[in-house]
């Protein structure tokens, strides 16, 4: 074990910002889903320590995404990440994401929204 690095899975399906997310979290071993289906399996398989969903995405959205992913591992750590965060953030919260962050954002941002719900996992397990 020791030195793995921290799984995160980017569930979003603007290419561009996948691109971005790559540069943002190069840190991290990254796993990519385009839409909420793919979310689901890859979490399933995968088991990522923490999940960036977006909202509004082709085949199954996040909200869906959330609460399939929920359903099978109710101790999963879901962050939103959406344009929409006033519209369809609360959306996400009622289906158990732990927190909805808005685009754009900025690297820091993401870093620290990971590091903080990282380390509530760490106390909690």
């Amino acid at each position: 074990m020791g030195n793995r690095k921290v799984r995160v899975l980017v569930v979003d399906d603007d290419e561009v910002l996948i691109e971005i997310y790559r540069v943002f979290l190069r840190d991290f071993d990254l796993l990519i889903a385009t839409n909420g289906e793919e979310a689901v399996r890859a979490y399933k398989f995968f088991k990522p320590e923490i999940v960036l969903m977006d909202i509004s995405m082709p085949v199954m959205d996040g909200v869906e995404a959330t609460k399939e992913i929920l359903k099978g591992d109710p101790n999963a750590v879901i962050i939103g990440v959406t344009a929409f965060a006033t519209q369809r953030g609360n959306e996400l919260l009622n289906a158990g994401a732990k927190e909805v962050i808005g685009k754009p954002f900025n690297r820091k941002t993401i870093l620290e929204v990971i590091s903080r719900h990282l380390n509530f996992r760490e106390v909690k397990s």
